[in-house]
């Protein structure tokens, strides 16, 4: 069995024996960290398997995208963004090819049809929004804007950067700097510091497990399908997952998609400032707010992927992938399997993270269907 490290606060037990079990399968899975926050204390902060301790910066994927909805939604709070205004009334490019009508509202529920372009995007233009959402103003959407929700795997984080960018004169990575990573004191980075690259541990990069890789090429994906589109399996060469996470680029410019490095611990408290109370300060997103960003926007087959799911405005709403989590419950996953997320009605904040991509992870690796039940038990007993 693999040795699983750091603390659990008495009444958390319970969640520590679930993550050693995990942790013991890391000849499949690699290392992986837990943090948990309730009613803003950490509560649960461990570690275990190959290649981790507490203090690694992992690449964590499209958990970014939870910190891009946590930008958006703060500056619809302020005012400065209106959810039902037009994307080309700040980026008057975009408006091409019938792309005029679509609201932010729209595009943050992964409703615009833009998922791509045409002939694929090279790596280096992946790991900049600049240069994903130049070109993404001139494409045609892949389905009637407005019409239908799919995925945008790794264009969402650019073109709601972009709107920011118009509206603000900003990029949501400062932002995020300024108004919740120094303020909170997060250890997850848009934008990785040159001088935390060693925690970064480069000497064991990101890996498929060899049972992802026998089942993706036993089941290859149609190039011309929505999903290669989406996913930039279409290009020449192809999307590498693992290559955009080991990408020094991708950590310095952290294309919103899929670019945030950081600890479980650190989103865990990231989330934990919008779950409640931290360290003193009021939550992040008032009440209203912070409603509306959950709601459910989009339901149904994901014309991407093929699969039922469910999106707010940003976030994903995670009850409906986790029923013992509360309506109000949101975060977002990352490619490995790595899961994060706030639940107001509990003061639980959650993150999981990983540094091999789990089987087949899908939104969040398995293990999380374990894991999140014992940590809402356990809060609840308490």
């Amino acid at each position: 069995m693999a040795d699983v490290h750091g603390t659990v606060e008495p009444g958390f037990e319970s969640v520590r024996e679930v993550f050693a079990e995990i942790a013991a399968n890391e000849a499949r899975d690699g290392g992986a960290q837990l943090a948990v926050h309730h009613h803003g204390r950490l509560v649960v902060d461990l570690w275990g398997g190959d290649g981790v301790d507490g203090d690694s910066l992992l690449a964590l994927y499209s958990s970014s995208k939870g910190a891009m909805a946590l930008i958006a939604a703060l500056l619809v709070q302020d005012g400065v963004l209106d959810l039902d205004r037009t994307v080309a009334s700040w980026w008057p490019e975009f408006a091409a090819e019938g792309k005029g009508g679509l609201t932010l509202r729209q595009l943050l529920a992964h409703r615009s049809g833009v998922i791509g372009v045409d002939d694929g995007f090279s790596m280096e233009e992946l790991a900049d929004d600049r240069r994903i959402a130049a070109r993404l103003a001139a494409q045609r959407p892949f389905w009637e804007p407005g019409t239908g929700h799919g995925y945008h795997a790794l264009v969402v984080g650019a073109l709601v950067g972009e709107v920011v960018l118009r509206a603000t004169g900003r990029t949501i990575q400062e932002i995020y700097e300024e108004r919740v990573r120094v303020p909170y004191g997060l250890d997850y980075y848009l934008g990785l510091p040159e001088e935390l690259e060693p925690r970064f541990r480069t000497a064991l990069p990101l890996l498929p497990t060899p049972a992802q890789q026998e089942f993706l090429a036993a089941n290859p994906i149609a190039p011309d399908s929505l999903m290669a589109i989406a996913f930039n399996l279409h290009a020449d060469p192809p999307f590498d997952n693992p290559a955009y996470g080991n990408s020094p680029a991708v950590r310095t410019k952290a294309p919103l998609s899929g670019g945030g490095v950081g600890t479980a611990r650190g989103l865990s408290r990231m989330y934990a400032a919008i779950a409640g109370e931290l360290d003193g300060r009021p939550p992040l997103l008032a009440p209203g707010t912070l409603a509306e960003f959950a709601r459910i926007h989009s339901r149904g087959t994901d014309l991407v992927t093929g699969g039922e799911n469910a999106f707010g405005l940003g976030f994903v709403p995670l009850a409906t992938r986790h029923p013992s989590l509360g309506p109000g419950a949101v975060g977002h996953s990352g490619a490995p399997g790595s899961q994060a997320f706030a639940d107001p009605a509990t003061g639980l904040a959650y993150s999981y993270a990983r540094r091999r991509f789990g089987f087949m992870s899908g939104p969040g690796a398995p293990e999380n269907g374990r894991l999140i039940p014992a940590v809402v038990e356990a809060a609840a007993a308490l």
